[in-house]
């Protein structure tokens, strides 16, 4: 398993890919975000780990420039601070998970567990719902406009369609995308269709997803006869 550890403190980089090291895994260091680009721009990893903090080009920034150049390669993102804003930033970005510091390397080591293996287990199709077209290869929903979505947002909409007709529950939903997350919970639920809402809207669609927080989803086709 290939990781590429992007980390600008130079003690917690080394102790990092020690610890991934002596795991089994195949770790490429970077120290500041052009650095992890470059090696982004030269090889192909498993995950990717990611300090918001860097110089040159933050975490955020490398992560940004990966999804425009459609790498889905799972990303988790490292961060000092602890503030809503900030981790929505990222998932915004198109993380797939996050981390905050300080931690214990045993959480880092099971984020990255699950990182890998939800990127090995991973398994896009096409599907259709009203309007709205989800597009695997490119990770797009697409209507009248196109947007991107992460793996996560991606394999929500699936469920979605999947169970249009009779909808899926919160703890359903948690236990096929968030099984390997003892924290997930439903307002990682709640913040994910929040995003799905919100893309909807972005490419002119018809479609609406019904539900309450903690409770069950269903898509909507408010163009439907």
């Amino acid at each position: 398993m290939k990781l590429l550890l992007a980390e600008d403190t130079r003690d917690l980089n080394r102790a990092e890919s020690a610890i991934l090291k002596h795991e089994g895994y195949d770790v490429t260091s970077a120290y500041d975000g052009q650095e992890a680009l470059d090696y982004l721009s030269k090889d192909s990893f498993d995950a990717v780990i990611l300090d918001i903090m860097m110089p040159k080009v933050d975490g955020l920034g490398v992560l940004k420039s990966m999804r425009e150049d459609n790498i889905l390669t799972p990303v988790l993102l490292l961060t000092a601070k602890t503030e809503v804003d900030d981790r929505v930033a990222g998932l915004d970005a198109e993380a797939d998970d996050y981390l905050a510091k300080p931690f214990d390397m045993r959480e880092l080591l099971a984020r990255v567990r699950a990182l890998v293996r939800r990127g090995r287990e991973y398994n896009p199709q096409d599907m259709s719902f009203g309007d709205v077209s989800l597009k695997a290869e490119d990770m797009e929903l697409s209507c009248e406009n196109s947007v991107r979505l992460s793996i996560r947002e991606f394999e929500l909409m699936q469920m979605l369609m999947t169970h249009s007709e009779g909808g899926i529950s919160t703890d359903d939903i948690l236990q096929k995308i968030w099984a390997s997350e003892p924290d997930a919970n439903e307002d990682t639920v709640w913040l994910y269709i929040s995003y799905l809402k919100r893309k909807l809207s972005a490419i002119a669609s018809g479609i609406t997803i019904e539900g309450e927080k903690g409770g069950s989803f269903r898509l909507i086709n408010s163009q439907a006869a």
